[in-house]
């Protein structure tokens, strides 16, 4: 009685290092097929059959695993699904020498076999791991050949200005492989430009550009990362660069080189220098909101000493040089320390769970969509963040939350108005997060 035939089960893989043509009726990866096909079924008679699952990458290069047809059909052989790998040639399984050890150990602890039909060889031997791994070097060989090629095939095009494709930036479209102008696009860069240039601040920038609905080109709202990716494409200057060099593009500019330098001068300062330096040149942060306990305005001014500023607010009476000033009217207070004092009660009014509560139902009757949990994390998101913020956000936060300020000589009474938190809450809901983050 003749002994019976062991039934082999051949999972045929295909692969294609582009997408090119594979929307044809009979391409590539179907020749690859219809060829290990032929040799699977010239080996009937030695008990081979066909899987009936179809292992295809198109457009995956060679260079790595990451291939979805091929890690399912690892996941098989881990299954014990498969005996035998049928490919064309060994680089469509992999051109990495590494990568194809790595396959090889994988299959030998699974009892797997592997096949190229158009080269012929047995890796059970060590001539024939030998001529596998000959054949490999010379495939990796021709991977990195054609890696270099590519690479300065890109290099020389971009010095003759070229556009090599990739993410279309905000500003143009690309038609017969050029970047063309996109004037409305390019009206939204130059209000980049304009508000941070004016602003000197990434953060308002993008305050003012949400409020404006400034938006990309998904329709999404522009965040912080959007801002300074845009401030740093010299793409919008009509220029091409590639590993540090810059070559006059093709393409035409759309952001006048005048408004590039001023913008380009400004991100040289680092963020928080010119937080600080936004701030000294701030209004006072308590103007016509602090006062004596005789009902008149205290007036902010300052002082130079060893050539650091001072600043006060004083008395109106000192500023009027009265010769008689009452015991209970306090002549000058330091602006860092009112300020201060009135800043932390304003942060900690943010944290506290019955503002958080009685700030959504005011809000409600404006926004009846808006939920207490968006309004809890909108000013706990404020909070931490307080020092990355401009500084007109602060006289903005601290003008709707402080009714007045009245200093006497047992100190400050700070009258807040929380009722103006239902309107900072719905400004707050309206801005991306990502974008009150501070600059990297």
């Amino acid at each position: 009685m003749p002994a019976t035939t062991k039934k082999l089960r051949c999972a045929v893989y295909t692969r294609k290092s582009t997408d090119e043509g594979l929307d044809k009726e009979f391409n590539t990866l179907d020749a690859q097929r219809e060829a290990c096909e032929a040799y699977v079924a010239s080996q009937r008679a030695e008990g081979w059959t066909l899987v009936g699952d179809r292992y295809d990458d198109g457009g995956f290069s060679g260079g790595t695993l990451e291939r979805p047809a091929l890690k399912r059909l690892l996941a098989d052989i881990e299954q014990g699904l498969v005996d035998v790998i049928v490919v064309y040639k060994i680089d469509r399984l992999s051109r990495s020498l590494m990568d194809f050890a790595k396959l090889v150990e994988t299959m030998e602890v699974h009892g797997v076999t592997f096949v190229s039909v158009t080269q012929s060889f047995n890796t059970t031997t060590s001539m024939g791991r030998l001529t596998l791994n000959i054949l490999l070097s010379f495939a990796q060989f021709e991977r990195e050949v054609i890696g270099e090629r590519i690479r300065d095939k890109v290099a020389a095009s971009k010095a003759r200005g070229m556009w090599m494709g990739g993410k279309v930036p905000l500003g143009y479209d690309v038609a017969n492989r050029k970047l063309v102008v996109n004037e409305p696009e390019a009206a939204r860069v130059r209000r980049v430009f304009e508000l941070f240039v004016e602003t000197g601040s990434g953060v308002e920038t993008v305050r003012r550009l949400q409020a404006e609905g400034v938006t990309g080109k998904s329709g999404k709202r522009l965040d912080k990362g959007d801002v300074y990716k845009a401030l740093n494409l010299r793409t919008y200057i009509g220029e091409v660069t590639h590993k540090g060099n810059v070559y006059r593009g093709e393409h035409e500019a759309i952001m006048p080189r005048e408004l590039w330098d001023r913008a380009h001068a400004i991100l040289q300062v680092s963020p928080r220098t010119r937080a600080a330096q936004n701030r000294q040149h701030a209004p006072a942060l308590l103007k016509g909101l602090i006062f004596g306990i005789d009902g008149r305005a205290m007036s902010p001014t300052h002082a130079v000493k060893n050539g650091r500023r001072y600043c006060y607010y004083v008395a109106q009476r000192v500023l009027k040089a009265d010769a008689i000033l009452d015991d209970g009217i306090v002549r000058r207070v330091s602006a860092a320390q009112i300020e201060g004092a009135v800043v932390s009660q304003v942060r900690a009014l943010l944290r506290q769970p019955e503002i958080v509560v009685g700030t959504w139902l005011a809000a409600r009757r404006e926004a009846p969509d808006l939920t207490e949990c968006e309004v809890r994390d909108a000013l706990h998101r404020l909070d931490p963040l307080w020092g990355e913020l401009f500084p007109a956000e602060h006289a903005r936060i601290v003008r709707a939350l402080v009714e007045r300020v009245v200093v006497g000589p047992a100190g400050a009474d700070i009258r807040l108005r929380v009722e103006g938190l239902a309107g900072l809450v719905r400004d707050l809901t309206a801005i991306a997060p990502e974008a009150l983050r501070p600059a990297a």
